[in-house]
């Protein structure tokens, strides 16, 4: 309580401070500690909502360090087993990363060409459908700024236009990502990130559905946030997918590398 009464108090001196036009050099050494108290607050605020722990289960998890497969277990241990779908000769391949394995996609391809096309996919599972309840899931990415595109999707369930969705993906040439949530309702809710991924290291990318707050984390810090609504349910009976929606044309194929995916429901 009385953190809060010295917030107030903060505020209120650099507000007064403003409106009488007293000049920033001017400033007392009083209001001086005010304004760094708002900081801090704001900073801690910001760190709490990075840091807070994330509740719920694991409910399926790809590391790829055994390389790709005639099948990719889920080690989760909840048996949703990945198998490869694909279109003009698209493939994942293994490539060194840290001490283990981590997949890369089809590459981009010209405009007007048959490109490859590849997603990795487990059947449908109710164990993957969160309904009202939280939900994150993430994964570790590497991109290149010359392999963005309009939208590249890393991991879903579901579809945005005929079922109730949940996504991560990759937006536009700037390379951000965002967070996607559509319920049984009309409405797409999406959130997108403040920086880009795309420039050719390693990211971590995280969505995170907490009651009515949708966030996106890179590398530890939130980077976009919305509210939505308490009663936003998903549940569907599309696959897990992972790198693109499916192996057809215009898939929002993913083209660059990816590691350590998780869905965690909760």
């Amino acid at each position: 309580m009385g953190s809060c009464r010295a917030l107030s108090t903060a505020v209120a001196g650099l507000l007064s401070g403003a409106l009488l036009g007293v000049p920033a050099a001017a400033a007392t050494p009083a209001a001086s500690a005010h304004a760094a108290a708002v900081r801090a607050a704001a900073a801690m605020t910001a760190a709490a909502a990075t840091a807070s722990a994330v509740s719920g289960r694991v409910v399926a998890r790809y590391g790829f360090d055994g390389g790709r497969s005639s099948s990719i277990r889920d080690e989760s241990g909840r048996g949703h087993t990945l198998r490869l779908v694909s279109g003009n000769g698209g493939t994942v391949r293994a490539v060194p990363h840290r001490s283990g394995q981590a997949l890369r996609f089809p590459a981009k391809c010209g405009a007007g060409t048959r490109c490859p096309r590849a997603a990795l996919q487990s059947p449908s599972s109710a164990d993957l459908n969160p309904g009202t309840r939280n939900i994150s899931f993430g994964a570790e990415v590497l991109l290149a700024r010359s392999q963005t595109s309009k939208g590249q999707n890393i991991v879903q369930k579901g579809y945005s236009t005929t079922s109730s969705q949940w996504k991560l993906q990759i937006d536009g040439a700037a390379g951000r990502p965002s967070c996607v949530l559509v319920g049984a309702g009309p409405g797409i809710k999406i959130v997108r990130s403040s920086v880009s991924v795309a420039d050719g290291s390693w990211h971590t990318v995280e969505c995170r559905r907490t009651g009515t707050a949708l966030r996106v984390i890179v590398d530890g810090a939130v980077r976009g946030s919305r509210v939505i609504s308490a009663k936003l349910s998903i549940a569907n009976s599309r696959p897990l997918s992972i790198g693109a929606k499916g192996a057809y044309a215009d898939n929002d194929q993913f083209q660059g590398i990816l590691d350590n995916i998780w869905v965690r429901i909760g």
